[in-house]
């Protein structure tokens, strides 16, 4: 079932984001449309100083605010760390509420 309803936000911070930067991001937010119908909201921020600093609020519909980070040296790698530790923590929600 995939969900339609999340509002998706990407941000880049000091920098601007590569058409190629903006492509990995949304072909990797893919992979948590099934989170669609769970999630009102979802703001990525990525900050370029020394390293990429990614950052993402997730907002639930049951009220619930999930906050990851991660940062490295290389663009794919810190998305890829990011996208892993939010959908562990999507599933973890989800299991939560639907545990009650």
């Amino acid at each position: 079932m995939r969900g339609t309803n999340m509002t998706k936000t990407i941000n880049a911070i000091g920098f601007d984001l590569e058409q190629k930067q903006e492509e990995m991001i949304e072909k990797k937010l893919q992979r948590i449309d099934y989170a669609g119908d769970l999630i009102i909201d979802l703001i990525l921020r990525v900050k370029h100083e020394k390293e990429y600093n990614f950052d993402i609020v997730a907002n639930f519909r049951w009220g619930v605010q999930a906050h990851v980070t991660s940062d490295d040296y290389d663009f794919a790698a810190a998305l890829n760390k990011i996208m892993d530790v939010l959908d562990q923590k999507i599933k973890k929600e989800k299991d939560k509420v639907q545990g009650k």
